[in-house]
């Protein structure tokens, strides 16, 4: 067997993969040959994409021996049988460490652009590669899924050779690989195209892959489920969308603005970005249709951010921090449900939103928050600078270039979407693992 070039080895290869699909993983290619093999996987399985950052620890006189590997977030794999054998001073392995830390955060940067990665604490992982030599950086790759707490690390490589894969599938919880040749001396040689990935490519899939996410263009399903979220003491019961995939590490709250609903194809195109993030979403309509016929109480901030506050202790059921995401009057209603003192929120996000109708209680609100306005958006944009005067937590304003109040134009609400994933998943991110192994 033999691959035409990595496309075609990774559709290959998806198609060994397809009974993960309802595990609802996370695709991870090591950089920079294993992404374009992973991108086909990631499409096929309707699943993020993300890049596994792993960087070897060479014995300083040999440094193609390695004694370990380091991953984000502090996550180091270590060899003591191997720094025994080397006899190298600690201080020159620390060294080495500091160096390859400073090189993993330089590619983090040039990959992700300061976008945080993709939990995966109780998904499934799947690490993905162009092939297999040695297996060592497949190896630690794997350990350094694990120790960001995936509950399932899968292996998936178009071709290895069988004493890599025999060492390997000891390690991981799944190994699929199509192709193992008995005659191996290097991965290239069963490629027709084995020419070198470079950087720019990288970003590339991986922008098209959160994408295609967003549109919803690919065959992604919808993950969410009606709910039935009863307040006002069960009074009256409101209709809602709940997604929550594994291992989710919050719940976005979706209050949505005046004249619209938890259908707002906006809203939900965000919630779906989010979703392919492994972050929760609750969509849900803030009032009854008998009480949206009376306009008057679409304009009432109090009274829905009461509402909302109501919905979010239905939710804490789920064990799970919460976020809101607020939209044109829905975000006046979320920063004031988020200024009471028992409403611990993680994070607050205003698209277009009025924050200025929040009011006295602005100064008030304790979560970390971000204002995102059009910059075409003009009065609103001003609305939201004198708001922000007025913020006492963590805050920021920023501006999307070109975009109108509803973010129509090309690439707005990607923008939107981009920004409201990185701002949640950075506030509710825990502290990273650190896991030394033998």
């Amino acid at each position: 067997m033999r691959f035409t070039d990595r496309v075609d080895a990774g559709r290959q290869l998806a198609e060994r993969l397809r009974h993960l699909r309802s595990e609802h993983p996370v695709v991870l290619g090591l950089p920079r040959g294993g992404v374009p093999v992973a991108f086909e996987v990631a499409a096929a399985l309707g699943a993020p994409l993300d890049v596994i950052l792993v960087r070897k620890l060479g014995v300083p006189f040999h440094r193609e021996l390695g004694f370990g590997a380091i991953g984000e977030g502090g996550v180091k794999v270590v060899r003591e049988d191997i720094i025994r054998m080397s006899r190298v001073d600690e201080d020159d392995l620390a060294e080495v460490e500091r160096s390859e830390e400073a090189a993993l955060a330089e590619q983090a940067k040039r990959f992700r652009g300061g976008r945080p990665r993709i939990p995966l604490k109780g998904r499934t992982a799947v690490v993905v590669d162009d092939g297999i030599a040695t297996g060592s950086t497949a190896s630690a790759a794997c350990r350094v899924a694990r120790a960001e707490g995936a509950a399932r690390v899968v292996l998936a490589v178009p071709v290895a050779p069988p004493d890599a894969v025999a060492v390997l599938t000891t390690e991981v919880d799944e190994l699929i690989c199509p192709f193992t040749p008995a005659l191996f001396s290097a991965v290239g040689e069963w490629y027709r195209d084995f020419s070198q990935t470079e950087d720019e490519e990288v970003v590339e899939l991986l922008r098209r892959n959160r994408a295609t996410a967003r549109s919803g263009t690919g065959d992604e399903p919808d993950r969410s489920v009606p709910v039935e979220v009863p307040v006002e003491g069960g009074a009256v019961t409101l209709a809602g969308d709940l997604a929550l995939p594994a291992g989710a590490p919050g719940i976005v709250v979706f209050a949505h603005g005046s004249g619209s609903s938890r259908m707002s194809p906006r809203n939900r195109a965000v919630a779906q970005a989010l979703n392919a993030a492994g972050l929760g979403t609750l969509l849900f309509d803030l009032l009854t249709p008998q009480e949206e016929a009376d306009r008057a109480n679409v304009f009432a901030i109090e009274p829905l951010a009461r509402r909302l506050a109501q919905v979010s202790e239905w939710l804490r059921r789920e064990s799970l921090p919460l976020c809101y995401f607020g939209a044109s009057t829905g975000a006046a209603a979320a920063l004031w449900a988020a200024a009471d003192g028992g409403a611990d929120i993680a994070a607050v996000v205003s698209r277009g939103g009025r924050p200025d109708l929040a009011g006295a209680q602005l100064g008030r609100v304790r979560a970390p928050t971000l204002l995102i306005v059009g910059g075409r958006d003009e009065t609103v944009l001003d609305l939201n600078r004198q708001a922000a005067q007025q913020l006492r937590c963590e805050h920021q304003l920023t501006v999307v270039p070109g975009a109108t109040h509803l973010f129509e134009e090309p690439g707005a609400l990607d923008a939107v979407a981009d920004l409201a994933c990185d701002w949640f998943t950075s506030h509710l991110a825990p502290s990273a693992p650190t896991a030394r192994a033998a």
